[in-house]
């Protein structure tokens, strides 16, 4: 299931360019071009569903795969300390783009605890980083 106006739906299929991460059949994780830290990734399912509770389970089960593999891709490839993994559901809730999607911010024990996104990443910034995680 898709739906046409989704910004992550486009991104899945293509047809808006993204730093591709990692891919599989139910999964699609790419670099956020606003990060609140370097190597920031989102992980989203292929599957269209705007909040958790309405991504049914075997989906969300396939889905999670893409979670864990990210999340130590990102740790192993760029050599952070940790990771924070962030799921908002709702406005409320500060979820912008109205599909469900997991936040991996990797964190190192050297740097301050930021959540405040970085504005205007470079793409070249973007595509260096890339290179590194996804290989």
């Amino acid at each position: 299931m898709k739906d046409p106006n989704c910004l992550f739906c486009k991104i899945i299929d293509g047809i808006v360019p993204s730093f591709r991460i990692y891919e599989d059949e139910q999964a699609f994780a790419f670099l956020d071009i606003n990060p609140f830290e370097e190597g920031h990734c989102l992980v989203v399912p292929k599957y269209h569903a705007e909040m958790l509770p309405g991504l049914p389970e075997e989906v969300f089960v396939g889905f999670s795969h893409a979670i864990h593999r990210t999340a130590k891709l990102v740790k192993e490839k760029l050599g952070a300390d940790g990771f924070n993994i962030l799921q908002s559901n709702g406005k409320c809730a500060t979820q912008v783009i109205p599909h469900v999607h997991f936040h991996i911010i990797p964190r190192w024990n050297s740097r301050a605890l930021n959540w405040s996104p970085r504005v205007g990443t470079g793409m070249d910034v973007l595509a260096d980083l890339q290179r590194r995680i996804a290989g």
